[in-house]
């Protein structure tokens, strides 16, 4: 994992296993990510979307010349 998004992959993590996903139902994080926000509290959408978007932005070339946008 490239280090400019490993820390957004940190906080992330920390969302998603205090979520009732993770606390009360005992599911996975891969499931619980993909959930919506009644299930998981919006900022871990949030987190999810800028963390998708890091990855995406390291695929893509023209990004990848410029660097990751700062979130």
């Amino acid at each position: 994992m490239s280090k400019s998004c490993k820390g957004l992959a940190v906080e992330l993590v920390k969302c998603l296993s205090e979520s009732p996903c993770m606390k009360e139902e005992n599911r996975s994080y891969r499931d619980c990510a993909g959930e919506k926000p009644p299930v998981i509290p919006t900022e871990c959408v949030g987190l999810r979307e800028t963390y998708y978007q890091c990855k995406r932005g390291q695929v893509d070339m023209r990004t990848r010349i410029r660097g990751n946008k700062g979130y």
